[in-house]
């Protein structure tokens, strides 16, 4: 498979329906000789084999996927996701017990760096972090 393919192009259409257009893009441009593959490998599989399978729904594979990059310890892919998050309809608070639940399983440091990362997207994002309700 490649670029054009069916699987690639229904990769691109979930890749950027859950990262937002000024994402992908930047991803996209981004790419040069170096990297090219790359970004086209993980639209076509990461994107168009796993996510546009539709067997999970995307808040599902949001929560799994900020739990795995909390425990592999990847800020740079745990804030695009995070961000991405509240696209496939987590709310803030949720992504709060979220964080919290990767204490028990990926160890204490490991959540006190999802909840700094977690932060530093809410505050890019406008959130106001001293008005989180249980009830959002």
């Amino acid at each position: 498979m490649a670029k054009g393919s069916e699987q690639y192009d229904a990769g691109m259409k979930v890749r950027r329906e859950v990262m937002g257009d000024d994402h992908v893009d930047r991803s996209m441009n981004n790419a040069d000789d170096w990297n090219r593959d790359l970004q086209e490998l993980a639209c076509e599989y990461g994107w168009g084999a796993s996510w546009a399978r539709g067997r999970l729904a995307r808040r599902e594979r949001s929560i799994m996927n900020l739990g795995m990059l909390t425990a592999l310890n990847r800020p740079d892919e745990f804030k695009n996701h995070f961000r991405a998050a509240l696209r496939t309809g987590i709310s803030v608070t949720d992504l709060r017990e979220i964080c919290l639940h990767t204490a028990i399983y990926c160890g204490i440091p490991a959540a006190m760096s999802a909840f700094k990362w977690g932060r530093e997207v809410l505050e890019a994002e406008g959130h106001d972090l001293s008005k989180i309700s249980d009830d959002d």
